[in-house]
């Protein structure tokens, strides 16, 4: 961010959600909530007997249960990430392991809401040692604390202030349960001191398009009611900035937006070079959704929220259904269908799957399918299905495997799909995929990068992990490199075909860094639905040509941030 005066320090941190905000910061109430969750410590008269065990037991319950369908009512009411989220804080909130935790605590004597405190406590202690995504569930751990608790106290639900006026949103953390329900009207932009490119925070920031810095060093020292301009590309908090220069910056920005807001599709770049342009969807809802605006069809479709609720399996029949009002929502386009990638931060109950020591790099996509076979098959059934019932443009649907590692994991795949008459792809997002694509080519029909898993592995770095928040950037050269790589033995497949490469993390929904991808060679791009417009309007101001360039910049840097800032400085 440049502006002509300063008056304030300027806080850095990372941006992941591209645009200006300004406007008075807000804190999360962090005082407040503290308060709202206040234990009320030992029961009177020492350890309860099995009446008041029972009691206490039922009152947990019941407001964990109440809680729990607070949050599968705003997932209903939600699409993309924000819906799957939801879903799953609902089931944290179900959770038996937890409440087996609140009775022991209930029989040490302690009181209801001391009780439920501890029992989180320890939760959150597990998951912490654990690290990698199963760390990032505390924020969401906590959260679900302070509403059960609430709950028990007959007090409204902790959680974002109110605003008086547009303003930016600070806090040291923000549960993805809270980012889910923003009013971007009000909530123009969004900051927090902790968190990565890829955490929850900011995929659901992304999806909502309010501009988000994460990981941002020093945010305590801003006061509540400051005025700020936050740039969520530079990834810096300007405090108290010239109020001329910093409205004159976010008008600017605003006029940006009201040129994506009219911007209907389809994705054409300047010189008249067409460009796949599809959504992430979660769900039939968030299908619909996005046919309903400038969408080219579906680059990622998330099957987890069909499983992430469900103490049993559903059957081929209930899956089938679900999917085929998915591809009937783009009768006429490509769908691209992801297979389940639980595990990690997403187990499923019915899958024998265990707690591991590090989840992240343990049993999860692909790898589901050493402890249960059957249930990929019986959704690639489920699939073949739903293409049957559908049929036109999906009579071979498109579906692709995550968390592939090994050539023989890929030809296993793609002989299971082609069985069943289904177009085989695989997820890029293990580097041992992206150094040797040129032995997985011959055995698939199209690859998809996940870029928020691939940098992560790339870099060594926890993408949950705010203090590495630098290194899980997807700007970094490196990942970039990567990508080029792919995109080029992809081009190049021996016997004179092409296998398109597209693009379905994060990343792609970076208007700079969309057009950077396009000059690596990237074929398609998938983004949240609410960052359409934004990439659309970005790419119809360049050529293919320019994209090269922008990618050759990019490529010459040694760090993300330095990468960012160059195209940037080109006027990208």
């Amino acid at each position: 961010m440049s502006l002509d005066t300063q008056t304030g320090p300027t806080i850095r941190g990372t941006g992941v959600v591209a645009g200006l905000a300004y406007g008075v910061a807000r804190w999360v109430g962090r005082a407040e909530q503290a308060a709202a969750v206040e234990p009320d410590g030992a029961a009177p008269g020492g350890p309860p007997g099995e009446e008041q065990l029972e009691a206490d037991r039922e009152r947990f319950v019941t407001a964990a249960t109440t809680v729990a369908g607070r949050l599968d009512q705003r997932a209903a009411l939600a699409t993309g990430v924000s819906a799957e989220v939801l879903a799953a804080n609902a089931v944290l909130a179900r959770d038996r392991g937890w409440a087996k935790a609140v009775v022991k605590e209930l029989k040490k004597g302690l009181g209801v809401e001391a009780a439920t405190m501890a029992a989180t406590e320890t939760f959150v202690a597990m998951f912490t040692k654990v690290g990698g995504r199963q760390a990032e569930r505390v924020t969401d751990l906590r959260d679900i604390c302070a509403r059960v608790v609430a709950e028990l106290r007959g007090l409204p639900e902790p959680g974002i202030p109110e605003f008086d006026e547009p303003g930016v949103l600070l806090a040291d953390d923000l549960a993805p349960a809270d980012t889910a329900g923003l009013d971007p009207a009000m909530v123009l932009g969004i900051v927090i001191e902790h968190g990565g490119p890829t955490s929850h925070t900011a995929i659901i920031a992304r999806q909502l398009g309010i501009p988000c810095v994460v990981a941002a060093a020093g945010l305590t020292e801003v006061a509540d009611g400051s005025r700020v301009l936050v740039d969520g590309g530079a990834g810096t908090v300007t405090v108290d900035p010239d109020e001329a220069a910093a409205q004159d910056a976010a008008a600017a920005d605003r006029r940006f937006r009201d040129v994506a807001a009219g911007w209907t599709g389809p994705a054409v770049l300047a010189d008249g070079h067409e460009v796949s342009l599809y959504a992430n969807v979660q769900d039939a809802t968030g299908a619909e959704a996005a046919a309903a605006g400038p969408a080219g069809g579906i680059g990622l479709f998330r099957t987890e929220l069909a499983f992430l609720d469900r103490p049993t399996e559903p059957s081929v029949d209930e899956q089938a259904e679900m999917y085929a009002r998915v591809l009937g929502a783009f009768p006429n386009a490509k769908v691209v269908t992801r297979t389940l990638d639980a595990g990690s931060d997403k187990p499923l109950a019915f899958a024998g799957m265990t707690e591991e020591d590090n989840p992240a790099l343990g049993v999860r996509g692909i790898r589901v399918d050493l402890i249960d076979r059957g249930l990929l098959d019986r959704q690639l059934d489920a699939l073949a299905e739903a293409g049957r019932r559908t049929g036109g443009a999906h009579s071979s649907p498109w579906v692709m495997a995550p968390m592939i590692s090994t050539v023989d994991e890929a030809r296993d795949f793609a002989d299971r799909c082609r069985t069943r008459g289904l177009t085989p792809g695989i997820m890029v997002e293990v580097p041992a995929v992206a150094v040797a694509v040129d032995r997985f080519l011959p055995y698939v029909d199209f690859l998809s990068i996940g870029t928020n898993d691939l940098t992560q592995y790339v870099m060594a770095a926890d993408r949950m992990s705010s203090g590495l928040a630098a290194l899980t950037d997807p700007w970094q050269p490196a990942v970039l490199r990567l990508i080029r790589s792919v995109a080029r033995a992809a081009a190049t497949v021996p016997g004179g075909r092409s296998v398109p490469v597209g693009v379905c993390g994060e990343a792609a929904a970076d208007p700079q860094l969309a057009c950077v991808l396009l000059g690596l060679g990237v074929s398609s791009l998938s983004v949240a639905t609410a960052a359409l417009p934004f990439v659309g309007a970005a790419l119809g101001e360049v050529t293919l040509a320019r994209c090269r360039e922008l990618a050759a910049l990019a490529l010459d840097c040694d760090t993300a941030r330095e990468a960012r800032a160059a195209v940037m400085a080109a006027g990208a």
